[in-house]
C-alpha cells in the first residue's frame, strides 16, 4: 500500500491559496489521471483509493495534518517509504518543485504535525515553492500563505501542478 498526502486547509475561504498548495496538486492530478474523490470521508480525510494507492487530503487545519495521515498509516499499515506528502513552502521560489526521500520539516508546520504523529520524518515529501518574498515582507508569513497567487503565479501554476504530477508519477512507479 501507498499513500499520498496533499497538505491544505479544509473549507472554502482557504480555495487557491498558498498553503493549499497540495490540495491544488492532488486536484490537478486527479483531473489529468480521470480520477474522483470518494464521497465519504474517511479517518478524518478526503479520500480516493486506486489500487493499492490511497490519496489524501486531511480536513484538520494545516497544522493538525499529521492525525490523518497517522491513521491511514497505522490501519493500513502503511511502511514510511510509501508514504508521500506534498505541501508548499514559502522559503522556495515559487514555481520551484523539491523531492526529497526524507528530512526536517524545515518551518512548516504541517510536516511538523506529520513528523510528531508518525514519530519520524522518513518519508518521502514533495515541496511546491509558493515563495514572493516582496509579498511576504509586505505581509507577514501567516497572511502570507493564506494569501491567494498574483496573477503571473497563476498563469505559470498549471505548469508547477504537472511537474508534481510527474513526480507522483514516479513515486508510484
Amino acid at each position: 500500500m501507498k499513500l499520498v498526502v496533499g497538505l491544505g486547509n479544509p473549507g472554502g475561504r482557504y480555495n487557491f491559496t498558498r498553503h493549499n498548495a497540495g490540495f491544488l496538486a492532488l486536484d490537478f492530478y486527479f483531473k489529468l489521471r480521470g480520477l474522483s474523490w470518494d464521497a465519504k470521508p474517511r479517518f478524518g480525510a478526503i479520500c480516493a483509493r486506486e489500487g493499492d494507492v490511497f490519496f489524501v487530503k486531511p480536513q484538520d487545519f494545516y497544522n493538525d495534518s499529521g492525525r490523518a495521515v497517522a491513521e491511514f498509516a497505522r490501519y493500513y499499515k502503511i511502511d514510511l517509504s510509501n508514504i508521500l506528502v506534498i505541501c508548499d513552502n514559502f522559503d522556495l521560489e515559487f514555481g520551484k518543485v523539491r523531492a526529497r526521500i526524507s528530512g526536517a520539516a524545515g518551518g512548516n508546520n504541517g510536516l511538523k504535525s506529520i513528523d510528531t504523529s508518525l514519530s519520524s520524518s522518513e518519508y518521502p515529501r514533495i515541496r511546491i515553492g509558493t515563495g514572493n518574498d516582496a509579498l511576504r515582507r509586505q505581509m507577514g508569513d501567516i497572511d502570507f500563505v493564506l494569501s491567494r497567487f498574483t496573477p503571473e503565479e497563476k498563469e505559470k501554476l498549471p505548469d508547477v501542478l504537472r511537474e508534481v504530477a510527474t513526480k507522483i508519477d514516479e513515486f508510484l512507479s
